[in-house]
């Protein structure tokens, strides 16, 4: 199947369960791998067990003796953002670039004991569940009823009803679109990969845009009334102060310029766990460039990066490029890497230089060939 094919029959409309799709990741991330990711304070991870028909969540880190000490049934770790920690989990990201990277959020990780799962839900957003080590039973359902369980630190859904049921192995690759209920168990310990998407809600992105505006808001003037009478009912509220408002926040304005550098500046702001590494012995300018041109440069495993016309957005931060050069900036961009031999007069940009001080980009080393 091709990309444009899965797009027009699957995306945001049908599951699909693939087998065997992408079986060379299967072993990308270990048991260990996870439980050392979930001893980290800067890497958000949590516990979903599921003991005497009550569901419980701890929030990590977890040292290893934590970890040792859980039963053997019925719980799973979940780490996420496991895509900026281990390099072959960010090269997954790669198999799904023919969906914006807009859209894209994270490879959560769960390691399950048998029988662990975190029980039947939905999610508001597309997700492609790879199976790695292990077996697991996931059932789906398209059910409208999503109602939630009170009360409990986890959604579980109140009546689910399954209505497709599959047993996958690893490599084996389950898309489900935005709303649709499912339930996954482990037969056996497990590792399952889970890549999802960012669907911003109305509201949320609202919210953020109005936090945006205030950086450029600048309205003159302030409230004044030089012909207030006495009163004799100070708690009430006076309609022209009322009217006055109205006035002010009329003349808030705003173009789809404005809606553009948001967007870009808000689908590319790192998470608030993410910290970029700076070398530690940085080469000069002259030195950066020789590097670049012969080895060429990549992302770091963290950043975002977006491009608009010749407006680039690098971890929120906006840059207005060169014409000439926006065709480079934009092969960044879609490849997350510029190969030898990068052009000179890119390769000599102050901008390449500032972003590798801050650690936004690499060198690319051998191993990236």
């Amino acid at each position: 199947m091709t990309p444009a094919q899965f797009m027009r029959r699957h995306w945001q409309k049908e599951p699909l369960l693939a087998r065997d799709a992408l079986a060379g990741y299967a072993d990308a991330v270990g048991r260990d791998d996870l439980f050392e990711l979930a001893g980290r304070d800067d890497v958000e991870s949590r516990i979903v067990m599921k003991r005497r028909g009550r569901w419980n969540v701890q929030h990590g880190p977890f040292d290893r003796r934590a970890l040792a000490r859980l039963p053997r049934r019925e719980w799973t770790l979940l780490v996420q953002g496991v895509d900026l920690k281990v390099r072959q989990a960010a090269r997954l990201l790669d198999e799904f670039s023919f969906i914006p990277y807009a859209r894209l959020d994270d490879v959560m990780v769960s390691y399950a004991a048998p029988g662990g799962g975190v029980g039947p839900h939905f999610d508001s957003y597309d997700v492609f569940l790879l199976q790695g080590r292990g077996e697991r039973r996931w059932q789906v359902s398209r059910q409208r009823d999503l109602a939630l369980v009170p009360d409990i630190p986890v959604k579980i859904l109140q009546r689910f009803e399954p209505q497709h049921e599959w047993r996958v192995q690893p490599g084996d690759l389950l898309y489900l679109p935005p709303q649709f209920a499912h339930d996954g168990v482990a037969i056996d310990e497990c590792i399952t990969y889970s890549v999802g998407f960012r669907a911003p809600t109305a509201q949320a992105l609202a919210h953020h845009f109005l936090e945006f505006l205030q950086d450029d808001l600048d309205l003159d003037g302030r409230y004044v009334d030089p012909d207030l009478q006495p009163t004799r009912a100070p708690g009430r509220l006076p309609p022209q102060m009322i009217d006055h408002a109205v006035a002010v926040l009329e003349r808030v304005r705003w173009s789809r310029e404005d809606v553009a550098r948001f967007v870009g500046a808000h689908l590319t702001e790192p998470k608030d766990n993410v910290v970029f590494d700076a070398p530690a012995n940085p080469l000069s300018p002259k030195a950066f460039a020789r590097a670049a041109r012969k080895a060429g440069v990549r992302l770091a495993p963290a950043t975002r990066m977006l491009i608009s016309g010749i407006d680039v957005y690098i971890n929120g931060e906006r840059h207005r490029v060169p014409r000439s050069d926006a065709a480079v900036y934009a092969r960044l961009a879609d490849t997350r890497a510029l190969k030898p031999p990068v052009a000179p007069g890119v390769s000599d940009a102050l901008l390449l230089y500032e972003w590798y001080l801050a650690g936004y980009i690499e060198i690319r080393s051998r191993a990236d060939a």
